[in-house]
């Protein structure tokens, strides 16, 4: 009998836990799903109804917004979309060596002031980007590096949370593997390039989704940065379609749900070490 109750009580909280999970997963399913019909609807659909239970029905829908990207503004979105691509894979990669080779010095080597970098690091985590627009602002201005890609990427390589995330990864693998290295008679570089990167694809992929979304959604720096409308990244294309004098919906809701893909697709090919490299950097031993 105890255990007949116990196994309906089990059966009673898995049945709870994942109807939440599915009614989570529904709620934020949904404004995807919106966005998706929007995309396939004339844009003044849009102002006019809203979204409503009666724009979740998928019916009055056209392929004329998928033509008008494609065909209009001279190819100008797919300008934006190549561009916010090339920041985001130069960014990335570069973020992804200088911070872990950042972290890598913290994690293995014991200097004077090493605890006050860290120190630094963390206190960097609460410093919002706002505060820090003017004096790189006038760095750029200085380097001669306003309107160009490597304005936008270059204050944005060295990330103080990937920092923080990839010594804690670090610290969790064994000396050992280090002090053979050593002995074999690797150079430090060599010990980080052939013993640490072959064993932090966890932290790599767990890294890269974020700071893929970090760089693909970014709007207030290359806002700050970038004057040409051929230079513009995807966000700040998309915004320059809101006007006093005309807006352009069709293309606007139509560009946004093209603008995930990217992101969806970083996401699906580094899963399967995200859950792992979050995990991971917070354990030791």
């Amino acid at each position: 009998m105890m255990s007949t109750f116990y196994g309906r009580t089990s059966f009673a909280h898995k049945f709870i836990k994942y109807f939440l999970l599915s009614l989570l997963c529904f709620l934020y399913m949904v404004p995807l799903y919106s966005l998706v019909l929007a995309a396939f609807r004339p844009g003044k659909d849009l102002l006019r109804y809203g979204i409503t239970l009666g724009t979740l029905i998928p019916k009055g829908l056209q392929l004329g917004n998928v033509k008008f990207l494609f065909t209009n503004h001279d190819g100008i979105y797919f300008t934006w979309f190549g561009n916010s691509l090339l920041i985001l894979a130069v960014q990335t990669l570069l973020a992804l060596f200088f911070s872990s080779f950042v972290a890598y010095g913290l994690s293995v080597y014991r200097f004077k002031g090493r605890k006050a970098i860290m120190t630094l690091v963390i206190f960097l985590l609460l410093v919002p980007i706002q505060i820090l627009i003017l004096p790189l602002y006038k760095l750029m201005i200085t380097l001669h590096l306003m309107d160009t890609y490597a304005g936008v990427f270059l204050p944005m390589i060295v990330s103080p949370f990937a920092i923080f995330f990839f010594r804690q990864f670090i610290d969790g693998i064994p000396r050992d593997l280090i002090d053979a290295g050593r002995v074999d008679g690797l150079t430090e570089y060599g010990i980080f390039f052939r013993i640490i990167v072959p064993v932090m694809p966890p932290a790599f992929g767990a890294m890269a989704i974020f700071m893929s979304m970090q760089s693909w959604n970014n709007f207030l720096w290359p806002l700050i940065v970038l004057r040409s409308g051929n230079h513009f990244t995807l966000p700040i294309g998309l915004n320059t379609l809101l006007t006093p004098y005309g807006n352009n919906y069709e293309l606007l809701i139509m560009g946004s749900l093209a603008a995930t893909l990217p992101i969806i697709i970083v996401f699906i090919f580094f899963q399967r070490y995200f859950i792992a490299g979050l995990t991971s950097g917070s354990v030791k031993g």
